[in-house]
């Protein structure tokens, strides 16, 4: 009682500021290389200017797997750019991969755009709704050239919802959400399988060269900076495959990591290690071609780890899938030439909602009045160390995951559903309802053994009928201490908010499958299969029968 009497007093202190950590002249890790080795004269990095964007997307990497967190794993690319950039200690995600990539490219909560239960299916005909302006599309309108390499998973199933109809000028990588790194082949379940990896509108069967796909994607993006002139602004958005499952990686990967006894661990370093590079080769491309002093470098996963196959979040709660810290929590930092406050720590309130403002505000766009977004312009909280202008995140609503089997309006207070998996965060408070998924501390020791060990993670078993819980995350980032009892004023304020919320939400889309998916139709190919002509010819053939209809009834009225 007295922990949770000094959490919850906690609550009223303002602890939300931005802290700074200077690092001196360090210059450890990444090679330095002259920005210009091709005899043009370097970028001016002038805030004036566009500037250039880089957005790495990482895939399941957990909140403790990266050097600067305490991991074993060696990441001293990502160390080195954190430190001499600014790192975002409370910066949040979906936790999920197509929620978080739809938010990134839209600025919109799940609730608004339809993809607020699980993700994109491969066989589902469902797409980021197209009546979403994009990321990409708005900086085309200011001259920007963008380009995407890797992991799409927001839809493909009309050309309309491919990459380059969403405001990409090209594209090369995958379009599922998983699959083969050097054969690029993925079975969605027994029989349906198919190949996965795209050049633009078609599948790029050239490049079937058995290269592992974070080298394949790397090389990539050094052909798209080689090619393009560094003096017109460009947008490239890298979302890496790594590290998710399935856990493979080159040899040579393996090499610091032997001593790790659990496969999935070792397997998921080597992973780990091989990204780290590939991130260092995309930064030497960067300085080489003139693009590095006018630069903005953004780095985020997309969700938290997943511990059965190899990721850590301690000490954070919970995993991938789950709305507990370990899911949504995520490693985040910028790095670039242009901040104003380099080497610094932020621990203002940033979700992956905002880079869509952000970013088209750095660019010098325009955001439509239209547009209901819900993320802000962080900028300033970024690189001059100024509050956030956000002070809450709805982190999903999804009515149609399983209920919790005890969740009433009576535990809701009559203000709201307590079996309605959902979860919100106002100031230093955080709620969740309903089945809020996997609640186990994973700590590094569970790693120790050769296969998956759950007998050293903490569990909690809750009292019977438990459907609601409130932390102070600012206080207690490790959901440790439920308030929930303690602060019931403070509950019926959260659940307010989430039925405020609940008001704007659109229908949930997420529609069965559709065997015309399946790619034994579309030459061994996961890509579109939905045809406007099909269609059409239907719709012309419901008109042509309902006119026959017609004249037939006008006959018979004559």
């Amino acid at each position: 009682r007295m922990v949770a009497a000094v959490l919850a007093g906690l609550s009223l202190l303002s602890l939300l500021t931005c802290g700074y950590l200077a690092w001196g002249s360090h210059r450890g890790g990444v090679a330095e290389t002259p920005g210009n080795l091709l005899g043009e004269e370097p970028v001016a990095g002038a805030s004036r200017s566009q500037p250039h964007i880089i957005f790495i997307l990482a895939d399941d990497q957990g909140f403790r797997d990266v050097g600067y967190h305490g991991s074993e794993i060696r990441t001293p690319t990502l160390d080195k750019l954190a430190a001499e950039g600014v790192k975002l200690e409370n910066y949040y995600v979906q936790p999920m991969c197509t929620p978080s990539r739809s938010q990134l490219i839209t600025g919109k909560y799940q609730i608004h755009t339809g993809l607020q239960h699980s993700i994109i299916r491969p066989t589902q005909p469902n797409c980021l709704p197209l009546d979403n302006v994009t990321l990409p599309q708005k900086l085309k309108e200011v001259g920007y050239s963008t380009h995407m390499v890797g992991k799409w998973h927001l839809g493909f199933y009309r050309r309309e919802c491919m990459p380059t109809q969403r405001g990409f000028d090209s594209f090369f990588g995958s379009l599922l959400g998983s699959g083969d790194y050097y054969t690029h082949f993925k079975c969605d379940s027994p029989g349906i399988c198919g190949y996965d990896l795209y050049e633009n509108d078609n599948a790029a069967w050239d490049h079937d060269n058995g290269i592992y796909s974070t080298q394949m994607y790397t090389q990539k993006v050094q052909q798209i900076l080689a090619s393009h002139n560094p003096r017109k602004p460009i947008f490239l958005y890298i979302a890496y495959q790594a590290v998710h499952s399935p856990l493979q990686a080159p040899g040579r990967y393996f090499e610091h990591y032997r001593s790790i006894n659990n496969i999935n661990r070792r397997r998921y370093a080597a992973m780990l290690a091989c990204l780290d590079e590939a991130i260092n080769n995309v930064t030497l491309a960067l300085r080489k071609y003139g693009y590095y002093e006018n630069s903005i470098i953004i780095y985020s996963s997309d969700n938290g780890g997943q511990p059965m196959a190899g990721g850590s979040n301690w000490p954070l709660r919970g995993s991938k899938g789950t709305y507990w810290e370990g899911g949504i929590r995520a490693v985040g930092f910028v790095h670039s030439p242009l901040l104003k406050n380099k080497g610094s720590v932020c621990k203002e309130l940033v979700h992956i909602t905002d880079w869509f403002p952000t970013l088209i505000t750095l660019a010098e766009g325009q955001i439509d009045e239209d547009i209901q977004l819900d993320g802000y312009d962080v900028w300033e909280t970024i690189s001059e160390g100024r509050r956030s202008p956000r002070v809450d995140i709805l982190h999903n609503i999804d009515p149609i995951y399983t209920k919790a089997k005890n969740g009433s309006w009576a535990a809701g207070y009559g203000i709201w559903n307590t079996a309605i998996q959902s979860a919100i965060r106002v100031n230093h408070w955080k709620l969740l309802t309903g089945n809020p998924g996997y609640s186990d501390w994973v700590p590094p020791q569970a790693f120790s053994n050769a296969g998956p060990n759950r007998w050293h993670n903490e569990r909690v078993s809750w009292s019977a009928g438990k459907t609601v819980w409130l932390f102070n995350i600012t206080a207690d980032p490790y959901e440790r201490v439920d308030l929930s009892a303690r602060h019931p004023e403070v509950v019926k304020q959260l659940l307010r908010r989430l039925s405020q919320f609940n008001k704007t939400a659109v229908p949930v889309r997420y529609p069965p499958k559709d065997p015309r998916s399946n790619p034994k139709l579309n030459g061994g190919v996961w890509g579109p299969w939905f045809k406007e002509d099909e269609k059409k010819k239907k719709s012309d053939k419901n008109k042509g029968a309902n006119k026959q209809k017609k004249s037939k009834n006008k006959k018979k009225a004559n």
